[in-house]
C-alpha cells in the first residue's frame, strides 16, 4: 500500500511489533444523513477540532439560508474538510449538529476507541500525509478525494492500549491548553494595560486642546484598487497589492499582500508610500474596519487596496499622531458608531464618516512628543506580547510531539514522565 510505505518513511523507527496497520476503510463509514435543519452549526478547525460555530468569533464564512443539505454530525462521528485536510482540519466531534455540504462525515465502528482515533488521525505524520495525497494547483486549493483518504493506514494498538494512550493525551494535552491559556490571559491583560494608558493620554489631550474633525487637517482620501492577484509573496522588485491584514491589526505588515502578475500593469497612483496614513475600509469583522497603521513598506513596490484607505493630511499634521488616536478607545467607539453592514458580511466604513471622526486638536509642533512617549510605551509592551506568542508556539509544537510520540508508540504512556518527553 503507497500510502503505508509513506508513513513508514515518517516513521523510520517503525511502531511496536504488537500493534498493526489496518486501512482506515475498515474503521470508518461514510455517512450523508441531512435534512436536519434545526441542529446546531458546527465547524471544524485544525487546532480546536469539531465546535459550535457559535462558540468562535473568527469564522466569517456565511452558512447558507437553506441548511436542508448540511450534514448531520453525532458526537463520535468523524468530520474533515476535505478542501483543508492537508492542514490538519479533521477531528471526531463530541457535538450533535451539522457541518457545510463540502464537509464529509464517517461513522466510526467500534473496532478503535474513538479518542485515540481523533488523536491519530491530526498527528503530524497523519498531515504531512495527507498533503502528500491532496490534490490541486494551488495549496488553498488542494482537496483531499475520500477514495483516497479511506486507504490511508491506521497504526492501530490493542484497544486497551488505545484507551491507555488517548486517556492520557485527554490529561496533557489539557494540561498544555491551560498553560497556554494563561499565557494568552497575560497578553490579554498586557493590551489591556496598553489601551488603558492611551486611553487616559488622549482624554487628558482632549481636555487640555479641545477636538476637531479630521476634515479640517485632511487633504486628500482614496480607496485603492483591487486587480486579480495570485496569493504569492511578491519578490522586492515585484509589484504586489496589500490585504486589509497589513493595516488590521494596528501595526503595518510589508508582507501581507497579494502578488501582481506580471501580465497586468501597475496603477501608479496606488503606489505605497513609507509614512502613509492607512485604513482599513472593510473587513469580515467590525473590530477590524476603521483601524489604523502607518506605512513602512521596507522599499517593496506596494499598492493600495479596494478595502483599504489613505488618507492624506496636511503637511504638518503627523501620521503616526492620527494613526494613534483612531487606534485608541476613543477612536474606535466613534468608529464603530459608523460602520454600515449586516453580521456575516463583509462591513464598512464610508470616506465620509471618516472625515467626520473627532481627534485632539495638539498643536503640530506637540504631536511627535506626545506620539514618541506612547509608541516607546506600546512597543515595550509589544516586546512582551512576542515573547508570549512565542512561547506559545513552543507550547503548540510540544504538543503535537507529544501527540505524535503516544499515538507512534515512541513512548509507552502508563510509564511516561513529564522528564522523559522533555
Amino acid at each position: 500500500m503507497t500510502a503505508t510505505f509513506a508513513l513508514d518513511a515518517l516513521l523510520p523507527g517503525g511502531v511496536p511489533h504488537s500493534w498493526s496497520y489496518v486501512p482506515l476503510w475498515t474503521l470508518v463509514r461514510r455517512l450523508d444523513v441531512t435534512n436536519r435543519p434545526d441542529a446546531e452549526l458546527l465547524s471544524v478547525y485544525r487546532d480546536h477540532g469539531v465546535v459550535p460555530k457559535s462558540s468562535r468569533d473568527d469564522n466569517f464564512n456565511k452558512a447558507s439560508e437553506d441548511l436542508t443539505e448540511y450534514r448531520y454530525v453525532r458526537p463520535g462521528d468523524l468530520v474533515l474538510n476535505k478542501m483543508k485536510t492537508w492542514q490538519g482540519s479533521l477531528a471526531v466531534s463530541d457535538y450533535e449538529g451539522i457541518v457545510s455540504p463540502a464537509y464529509i462525515v464517517c461513522e466510526v465502528t467500534a473496532g478503535v476507541h474513538r479518542r485515540y482515533l481523533h488523536y491519530l488521525l491530526r498527528s503530524q505524520p497523519y498531515v504531512h500525509m495527507y498533503q502528500a495525497l491532496s490534490k490541486g494547483i494551488r495549496p488553498n486549493q488542494w482537496d483531499l478525494p475520500f477514495d483516497e483518504f479511506r486507504k490511508i493506514p491506521v497504526i492501530l494498538p490493542p484497544i486497551q492500549e488505545q484507551r491507555r494512550i488517548a486517556d492520557f493525551l485527554d490529561a496533557e494535552t489539557a494540561r498544555i491548553d491551560r498553560l497556554a491559556a494563561a499565557r494568552l490571559r497575560q497578553r490579554v491583560l498586557l493590551s489591556e494595560r496598553w489601551q488603558t494608558w492611551l486611553a487616559e493620554a488622549i482624554s487628558n489631550a482632549v481636555r487640555a486642546c479641545g477636538e476637531l474633525p479630521l476634515r479640517r487637517v485632511c487633504v486628500g482620501l482614496e480607496q485603492g484598487w483591487s486587480p486579480q492577484c495570485d496569493d504569492a509573496e511578491a519578490l522586492p522588485e515585484e509589484w504586489a497589492v496589500l490585504k486589509t491584514s497589513a493595516v488590521s491589526s494596528g501595526r503595518f505588515d510589508a508582507l501581507a499582500h497579494k502578488l501582481l502578475p506580471t501580465a497586468t500593469a501597475p496603477d501608479t497612483r496606488y503606489k505605497v508610500d513609507d509614512g502613509d496614513l492607512l485604513l482599513t475600509r472593510g473587513s469580515g469583522s467590525a473590530d477590524l474596519v476603521g483601524m489604523a497603521a502607518v506605512a513602512q513598506t521596507e522599499g517593496r513596490k506596494l499598492l493600495l487596496s479596494d478595502l483599504l484607505y489613505r488618507v492624506k493630511l496636511a503637511r504638518d499634521w503627523s501620521s503616526s499622531f492620527v494613526a494613534l488616536v483612531l487606534r485608541s478607545q476613543y477612536g474606535r467607539q466613534q468608529i464603530t458608531s459608523t460602520i454600515r453592514g449586516a453580521a456575516g458580511l463583509t462591513v464598512k466604513i464610508r470616506g465620509e464618516d471618516i472625515l467626520g471622526l473627532r481627534i485632539p486638536q495638539i498643536p503640530p509642533s506637540e504631536q511627535a512628543a506626545f506620539t514618541d512617549s506612547l509608541e516607546r510605551a506600546e512597543s515595550e509592551l509589544f516586546q512582551l506580547s512576542t515573547v508570549i506568542d512565542q512561547s506559545n508556539v513552543l507550547l503548540a509544537e510540544r504538543r503535537q510531539a507529544l501527540i505524535t510520540a503516544a499515538v507512534t508508540g515512541q513512548f509507552d504512556v502508563t510509564t511516561a514522565r513529564e522528564a522523559d518527553l522533555s
